[in-house]
C-alpha cells in the first residue's frame, strides 16, 4: 500500500512539472527574449525561496526542540549530542546517495562562472538542502548561506539549460538564484542583489540588474509571506548613533579586520587537518563530531547558526546566554559573561573549521555574522567595565560588528553594509556601518588579497578577479588550442626532406625530436630561407646546421598568465608546449587571442 500511495504522487508530481515544462517552453516562443528573462527570474526566485523555507525552517524547529529537551526535560547539554548524528548522517547520504561527493562553499559558483560558462551539476538543487539540513539543522557549527547559495545558482544554471539560454543568459539566472536565496533568507532583498554583483559576477552592465533585482523581490516575498520573523536573524528596534562614538567604532572595526584575517586562516588550518586526517570517512566524521560535541558542550552557543545568541546579545538581558552553560550560576556577573563571549569569537572558527573539514555541510556566511555580533558586544562591554566609557550602545556596538566580520571575509562591504542595515529595519546606523565595514575591509585586504571563499581557488589559479581580460583569459581552455598533429624531424632527417615538407605542408615549424621523443631543437621556415634557395647548401648541411633551440617552451601545466607572460617575453607567434619532458605540440598566439575575442562576446552580461 505505502509503494502504491508512493507511486502514485510520484506520477503527480510528473504531471505538475510536466505541465510547467510546457507552459515556459510555449512563453520561450511567445514572449520576447528579454521578457522571457524576466519570467524565468520569477520562476528560479520562487524555486529558491521555497527552498530557504524548508532549511531555515527544519533549522530553527531543530533548536527549539533541542531547547526544549534542555529546559523541560532537564537533560542539560544533550544537544552536544546532536552534531555528531548529523555529520555522520551528512557523511552517510553523500556517500550513498550523492555519488560519494559533494561540492562545498561558494567559491564552487565562482568556479562554475570562470570556467564553466556558468554550468551548475543538476544535484546541486538538491543535495546542499539535504545535507546542510542535516549538518546544520542537527546542530553543525556552520550556516545555511553558502548552501542556499549554491542551490539557488543550481536552480538558475538547469533552468538556462533546460531551455537552452545561451551562456550570458545562464550566468545572469544564476546570479538571479543567489539574489534571491540571499534575500529570502534575511528579508533583504537589496543585499542579496549586492551580494550577487559583488561576490557572484565581476562585470555586469546596468540592464542585468533589471533581472536579479526582481529576483531578489520576489525571493523576498515568498519568504516573507510564508516565513516567521521569528525563523529569520532579524532586530525590531531601530537604533540611533551618536557621532562622540565614532573613535569607538573605528576601534571595532580595526578590530574586526584582524579577527576577520584569524577567523579565515584559522578555519583553513582546522579543515585542511581534517581533509589530512584520515581516508576513511566514518572514522574521520566521528572523530571530529566527537570534539565539535565536546567545543558545544562547554559553549552551547556554538550549536547550529546561532542567530537565536545573536538576538540575546541585542536585548538587555544579555547574560541569559549562559542559561543551561556551565556557568549559569555565574550569569550575573558582567566580566565572566565578557570573557565566555570573547572565548566563543576566538573558538567559532574552530567550530566551523571541524564542522565541515569532518565532513559536513554548510558555509560561513552565518558564522561571520555570529562572530561580528560577539566581538561588537565585547567591544562596548569592555569599554564599559573599564570605566571609559559608560555610554556605549552595546546593541549597537553588536550589530554593527557583524557588518564587520562579513566585510572582511568576504571582502564584500556593500553586502554588508546593506544587509545589516535590512535586518534592523532601519538606516539609522548608516554611518558607523559604513565605517567599520570599509576599515575592516581595508585590513583584512592587506593581508589577505583574496577573500575567504576565493583563497582556495586563487592558490589554483582558478580565480575570477575583477580584472576583466583575466577574467576572460581564465575562462579559455588552453589544452584545446594546442596543436597535437604535426610533422616531427630527427636529427638523421636529410635537409632535402625538410625542404619537400616546407613545400607541401601548411607546418612552418618542425620540432627536431631525439629517440625518447624529446625536443632537441626546432627547424623554423623563416629562420632558413637562405638554405632553402641555396642547393649547394642544402646539399652539404644537416639537420643540426639549420635548428636552433628555443629561447622558451610551454609546460603542459603552464597557468594562462604563465604563457601570456611568455610568448611577451619572446615576441614569438607559436610556442612549442611540453608535456612530461616530452614535445607534447605547438601552440599559437593568434589562437589564444581568438578564443579570447570569441569568449568576450559570450562572457558580456547585457
Amino acid at each position: 500500500m505505502p509503494n502504491r500511495i508512493s507511486a502514485s504522487f510520484q506520477l503527480f508530481l510528473r504531471r505538475i512539472l510536466r505541465k510547467f515544462e510546457i507552459f515556459f517552453l510555449l512563453a520561450k516562443e511567445i514572449l520576447s527574449e528579454r521578457n522571457f528573462i524576466y519570467l524565468s527570474c520569477v520562476a528560479v526566485a520562487i524555486s529558491c525561496a521555497l527552498a530557504v523555507i524548508l532549511l531555515k525552517t527544519f533549522a530553527h524547529n531543530v533548536f527549539l526542540w533541542a531547547n526544549y529537551i534542555n529546559n523541560y526535560l532537564k537533560l542539560p547539554y544533550s544537544n552536544s549530542i546532536l552534531p555528531i548524528i548529523g555529520i555522520l548522517l551528512t557523511v552517510f547520504v553523500i556517500k550513498r546517495f550523492l555519488g560519494g561527493s559533494i561540492e562545498k562553499g561558494s567559491s564552487k559558483i565562482l568556479y562554475s562562472v570562470a570556467k564553466k560558462g556558468g554550468i551548475v551539476p543538476r544535484k546541486q538543487m538538491y543535495a546542499q538542502i539535504l545535507t546542510s539540513s542535516l549538518t546544520v539543522g542537527l546542530g553543525g557549527s556552520a550556516g545555511l548561506e553558502s548552501p542556499i547559495v549554491i542551490t539557488g545558482a543550481a536552480f538558475g544554471s538547469n533552468y538556462a539549460q533546460k531551455y537552452k539560454l545561451s551562456q550570458k543568459d545562464r550566468i545572469l539566472l544564476l546570479a538571479c538564484g543567489v539574489s534571491a536565496g540571499i534575500g529570502a533568507a534575511f528579508n533583504a532583498p537589496i543585499a542579496g542583489v549586492l551580494f550577487a554583483i559583488e561576490v557572484i559576477l565581476t562585470d555586469i552592465t546596468i540592464s542585468a540588474f533589471i533581472p536579479i533585482m526582481i529576483s531578489a523581490a520576489t525571493g523576498t516575498l515568498v519568504s516573507k509571506i510564508i516565513l516567521s520573523s521569528d525563523v529569520l536573524l532579524s532586530f525590531s528596534q531601530e537604533q540611533d548613533f551618536n557621532f562622540r562614538n565614532t573613535p569607538y567604532y573605528i576601534l571595532l572595526g580595526i578590530l574586526a579586520g584582524f579577527l576577520s584575517v584569524y577567523h579565515a586562516r584559522m578555519f583553513r588550518k582546522v579543515e585542511h587537518f581534517f581533509n589530512n586526517f584520515s581516508k576513511r570517512r566514518y572514522v574521520k566524521a566521528l572523530f571530529g563530531a566527537s570534539i565539535l560535541a565536546l567545543l558545544i558542550f562547554f559553549f552551547p552557543t556554538l550549536f547550529g547558526e546561532g542567530y537565536e545568541s545573536i538576538k540575546t546579545l541585542s536585548t538587555s538581558h544579555p547574560e541569559d546566554l549562559l542559561q543551561n552553560t556551565l556557568l549559569e550560576s555565574q550569569k550575573n556577573k558582567e566580566w565572566v559573561l565578557l570573557l565566555f563571549v570573547g572565548a566563543i569569537a576566538m573558538i567559532k572558527s574552530i567550530a566551523t573549521g571541524i564542522t565541515l573539514g569532518s565532513g559536513g555541510n554548510g558555509g560561513n556566511f552565518a558564522p561571520s555574522l555570529f562572530v561580528g555580533s560577539y566581538l561588537g558586544f565585547f567591544v562596548a562591554k569592555s569599554m564599559q567595565l573599564l570605566n571609559i566609557n559608560h555610554n556605549l550602545p552595546v546593541t549597537n556596538f553588536t550589530i554593527v560588528g557583524m557588518a564587520g566580520i562579513l566585510s572582511g571575509l568576504f571582502h564584500a562591504p556593500l553586502t554588508a553594509i546593506f544587509l545589516i542595515g535590512e535586518i534592523t529595519g532601519g538606516y539609522d546606523l548608516m554611518i558607523p556601518l559604513m565605517i567599520v565595514s570599509s576599515i575592516s575591509f581595508a585590513i583584512s585586504k592587506t593581508f589577505e588579497k583574496h577573500s575567504m571563499d576565493v583563497k582556495a581557488l586563487a592558490d589554483k589559479g582558478d580565480v575570477f578577479t575583477s580584472d576583466k581580460d583575466r577574467n576572460i583569459l581564465l575562462s579559455i581552455d588552453v589544452f584545446n588550442l594546442i596543436e597535437t598533429r604535426f610533422e616531427s624531424l630527427t636529427e638523421d632527417t636529410p635537409v632535402e626532406k625538410v625542404v619537400s615538407l616546407l613545400e607541401t605542408r601548411k607546418q612552418k615549424l618542425y620540432p627536431v625530436l631525439d629517440t625518447k621523443g624529446q625536443l632537441i631543437g626546432l627547424v623554423h621556415f623563416d629562420k632558413i630561407r637562405s638554405i632553402i634557395f641555396n642547393s649547394f647548401q642544402i646539399k652539404y648541411s644537416t639537420i643540426k646546421d639549420i635548428m636552433s633551440f628555443p629561447e622558451t617552451l610551454l609546460n603542459y601545466d603552464d597557468e594562462i598568465d604563465q604563457i601570456m607572460a611568455k610568448f611577451d617575453d619572446t615576441d614569438e607567434e607559436i610556442l612549442p608546449v611540453i608535456k612530461n619532458q616530452k614535445m607534447y605540440g605547438f601552440l599559437s598566439k593568434l589562437d589564444l587571442l581568438e578564443a579570447y575575442r570569441h569568449k568576450f562576446k559570450e562572457m558580456v552580461i547585457e
